[in-house]
């Protein structure tokens, strides 16, 4: 059987979602339903899909950082190809490219609602990279 996954947040701003996933990490809008009662918006690159509804209560942003938070890791084929796209679009780099300690490269970012974003090379062997 496969297996996929779908990510729903939790966001101030549904335009500044939208906006962020697209310009920034260039994901495509999926469904756009911000003008409607119950508004919420997906975005979708390759096999990763994030949607968004507004926040119901106001958030500690500090518990969305690591350790007490999630980490978000997106895989890619080109880090730095990623990376140089980020940095072109303005959008501020929480931890600049490098290489980590278990061999792979990666950097990391907060979306516009602070949610931490790892964006990773993806490992050769999946079992040889364990973080």
């Amino acid at each position: 059987m496969t297996m996929s996954l779908r990510l729903e947040l939790f966001v101030e701003d549904l335009d500044a979602f939208v906006g962020f996933y697209t310009t920034v990490l260039g994901f495509r809008l999926t469904e756009d339903r911000r003008s409607l009662p119950e508004p919420y918006a997906a975005v979708a690159r390759d096999g990763v899909r994030v949607g968004a509804a507004p926040q119901w209560a106001d958030v500690d942003r500090a518990a969305r950082r690591v350790p007490t938070g999630v980490e978000i890791v997106l895989e890619v084929d080109d880090v730095r190809a990623e990376y140089d796209r980020v940095v072109a679009t303005g959008h501020p780099v929480a931890e600049q490219l490098r290489s980590r300690p278990w061999g792979l490269t990666d950097f990391r970012l907060h979306d516009c609602d602070g949610h931490y974003l790892r964006v990773t090379e993806r490992a050769q062997d999946p079992s040889s990279a364990s973080s």
